[in-house]
Order: C-alpha cells, then sequence, then structure tokens
C-alpha cells in the first residue's frame, strides 16, 4: 500500500490544523506534527475543524524540525510560494512527504536553499500572496495521489434513489 506523508512545520491555525486532519483521514495520508505548534490540539476549535475524523488519522508529533529530519528519511519535497516547480512538475515517490510551513512565514528559507530540485509552488496569479494552508494541503495531497491513482480510495460515487 502506498504511504504518504502531510507534514505541518510550526503550523499556527487550528482550524486549519483541523482541516487538514480531515483531509488525512480522507486519503489515508499520515499527518506530522512539528512543534512549536500554535495552539494546543485538544482545542475546540482544532477538533471541530476535523469533525468526527481524528480516530482516522495517524499523527505524530515532533520537537522541532531537526527531531522530525532525524526520525524520518525522507523523500521530502517543499511546498512554497518562492519555489521554481509547480507541484504538478515533480514525479512523487511512495512515502514521500509533503511539508507545509506556518501561516505567516512558510518553510524556513534554509529548507529551500537546500533544496531547490524539490521545492514547489502551486501556480496562483502574481498578485496573489498565497493560498490557504489547508487547501495548499489538498492541492498537493490529490496531486500526489492522482499520480498513484487513487489507491485505496473509494472512486465511484452511488446516487440514492430517486424520490419525487
Amino acid at each position: 500500500m502506498a504511504e504518504l506523508n502531510i507534514v505541518m512545520v510550526e503550523p499556527e491555525i487550528p482550524q486549519n490544523t483541523g482541516n487538514i486532519a480531515r483531509t488525512c483521514a480522507a486519503t489515508g495520508a499520515r499527518l506530522h506534527l512539528v512543534r512549536p505548534l500554535g495552539f494546543d490540539t485538544s482545542e475546540r476549535s482544532v477538533k471541530r475543524a476535523g469533525l468526527d475524523y481524528w480516530n482516522l488519522v495517524d499523527i505524530t508529533y515532533y520537537d522541532n524540525i531537526d527531531d522530525f529530519f532525524n526520525k524520518t528519511n525522507g523523500p521530502y519535497y517543499y511546498f512554497s510560494t518562492k519555489a521554481k516547480y509547480t507541484h504538478s512538475d515533480i514525479q512523487y515517490p511512495d512515502g514521500a512527504y509533503l511539508l507545509f510551513g506556518k501561516e505567516t512565514a512558510g518553510l524556513p528559507e534554509h529548507l529551500l536553499f537546500a533544496n531547490p530540485e524539490t521545492t514547489v509552488r502551486i501556480p496562483m496569479i502574481d498578485e496573489a500572496r498565497s493560498l490557504n494552508l489547508s487547501n495548499a494541503v489538498a492541492i498537493g495531497t490529490y496531486e500526489v495521489l492522482r499520480q498513484w491513482g487513487f489507491p485505496t480510495l473509494q472512486r465511484k460515487g452511488h446516487l440514492r434513489t430517486h424520490q419525487w
């Protein structure tokens, strides 16, 4: 079974993290939260945004970015508005880690400078500063899963019986 890892580096807004947790639950992606967090994960707003999906999310916490890199092996893909490649230019292998930075500053620039070939952006107009973090995670997650053929995901829905 293919494994996708979503990494939030120092997220600040609990509702975004709750929405991201719901995306992970719906897709089977693992969620990695790198401290410091701008909130307590027991806060109502995080749980409310994730609704009743928290039991479906495989979450791992790390004390800081060094702790994360010491405990994981990659491959790593860094999402940033500062990248020269678009997110759909990359072929993501099984076990990929998609890293997203905090809402106010993005990922630390030293990571972007050190990894230009695996730093990607989601295209948008020049006047737009960035996308909402949870939307960016959803776009990145579904691009990877699209490339992989949506393994383990239900691809067909069913209409309910028509009742007029």
